[in-house]
């Protein structure tokens, strides 16, 4: 029986979770006072009329939102998982067809004289489905099968969030991928993901570079001798045949070095066509080897390589016909194609001079020049970081990052003493979009990642990032103070 259990939800909570998530928001509001501060405000920092007041208000409905999901039961979010996640992803579908545009983004709904982001509250949602479907009895994420159609549920809010114009908060659910490794996603899938990202950055970023006075893009060279390397590498770790291991390597030579020098020494030429015909080669190779041996590996090998020769051609339409003007315009100033200090890049450069001028200790509260002279764009949202190292200075920055590692080093402490797979897969899950939100937007604000527009854990000033970020953790805390009561 769990009834007398259940009215002891308070006395089994992680208080020292929640103490973290009191903290946060203590700074973030104090960070949202500095950043939206105006001389003429007078100090009024609860007035409505001003973002700090209204944070404030945030914070209370978010706090007020945190004890109505501990007083739920926790089998609710069980049983209600699956409902959860299509009423979330139909609010996405018809996003568009009722949000305004703002800056090229159709992922406001607007209520009243305030608008809502359904795209934050799809996280939770996705995760209590993903954590759902993959703690159903049988379920084994190394089967293929249920791999992908658990990938599919991801995948899903992804796509209606990129329909509204929102590729930053589509990016943040690749965050779902380390529960998978966690829950024993292979390792070739996560070093398939990091291929994929090396050959985007090394065939963008020298894409128009040539190869000495040959016609030859660096680009395309460098991506498509790191596939047929990866793919005699992959050969080596997983079958370990020699002889198949020498084919490759011989292939490797006869289809980029010989022909680069002969278009070195002899008559110039574009390499790549040779190259390419080398890969395909290669996966023809690998084919012949699986059917011989009988050995799915050197499919699977295969697979790897058509999947890289695939997204190597897809990165043009991706840069040209997915991403936004704005957005390809960022990741061409972050990877040094375009030197653009008043344009795109001026985000990034204002960033890094206000949290430059805050030295070691800070300038103080509401004494930030740079952000009470507005130079740095969106500070009170995505760049509000740059307001705590400009008046709290490296020790306060600094301390602000060892809270959200103490969050996420508890998060991942609660997950792992979860009693069933449900609440440590959903654990995993809020862990892991919590990291992937700090790492990308500090990085962002330092000019180490892409400027993707996500904001940063109660800090950003809005109250669907606020909400969505509370869905998240006290809804992991309710099923975690339940855990007891699920051993009996």
């Amino acid at each position: 029986m769990r009834d007398k259990k259940e009215v002891s939800v308070f006395r089994s909570l992680d208080w020292f979770t929640v103490l973290i998530y009191m903290a946060l928001l203590a700074f973030g509001w104090v960070s949202v006072c500095g950043a939206s501060y105006d001389f003429n405000q007078d100090g009024d920092f609860l007035s409505l009329s001003t973002r700090s007041g209204m944070q404030l208000v945030w914070m209370g409905t978010s706090m007020g939102i945190g004890f109505l999901l501990l007083m739920l039961d926790d089998r609710h979010y069980d049983t209600l998982a699956y409902l959860i996640y299509l009423a979330l992803l139909v609010l996405l579908a018809v996003t568009p067809l009722l949000a305004r545009d703002i800056k090229g983004s159709y992922s406001w709904i607007k209520i009243g004289s305030y608008s809502l982001q359904p795209a934050e509250f799809a996280k939770f949602a996705t995760a209590l489905a993903v954590a759902k479907f993959m703690s159903v009895y049988g379920y084994n994420i190394t089967r293929w099968r249920d791999f992908l159609f658990t990938l599919g549920i991801v995948l899903l809010p992804v796509g209606l969030i990129i329909r509204q114009h929102e590729t930053g908060s589509a990016l943040v659910y690749l965050s779902f991928f380390l529960m998978f490794y966690r829950e024993g996603m292979p390792g070739s899938v996560l070093f398939a993901g990091i291929s994929a990202v090396v050959y985007f950055v090394v065939g963008v970023r020298f894409e128009h570079d040539m190869l000495g006075d040959m016609p030859v893009s660096v680009g395309k060279f460098a991506v498509l001798f790191l596939i047929q390397l990866f793919l005699a590498g992959m050969v080596w770790v997983y079958c370990g045949r020699s002889r198949y291991l020498s084919g490759m390597v011989v292939c490797m030579g006869a289809c980029t070095v010989l022909p680069l020098l002969f278009s070195l020494y002899v008559i110039p030429f574009d390499v790549t066509w040779v190259q390419l015909a080398g890969c395909v080669v290669m996966l023809g190779y690998l084919c012949y080897a699986a059917l011989h041996e009988r050995l799915m590996r050197y499919f699977y090998i295969a697979l790897f390589g058509l999947g890289s020769l695939a997204f190597f051609f897809s990165v043009n339409i991706v840069m040209n016909r997915v991403l936004q003007s704005h957005q390809r315009d960022r990741i061409q100033v972050l990877l040094g194609l375009k030197d653009d200090p008043t344009g795109k890049g001026y985000n990034v450069i204002q960033a890094k001079i206000a949290i430059g001028s805050g030295g070691l200790e800070g300038k103080g509260f509401l004494n930030g020049t740079q952000t009470k002279l507005k130079y740095v764009p969106e500070q009170v949202t995505d760049f509000i970081f740059c307001t705590v190292g400009e008046e709290e200075g490296f020790l306060g920055a600094a301390a602000v990052l060892l809270l959200f590692l103490v969050l996420i080093l508890r998060l991942i402490h609660l997950a792992e003493r979860q009693p069933d797979m449900f609440g440590r897969v959903y654990g995993y899950c809020v862990m892991s979009v919590f990291l992937f939100h700090v790492f990308i937007n500090v990085g962002m604000v330092l000019g180490l990642t892409p400027v993707i527009g996500i904001p940063l854990p109660f800090f950003s000033y809005g109250g669907s990032s606020l909400w969505g970020f509370t869905f998240l953790l006290f809804i992991f805390l309710r099923i975690d103070a339940a855990r007891d009561t699920k051993r009996h």
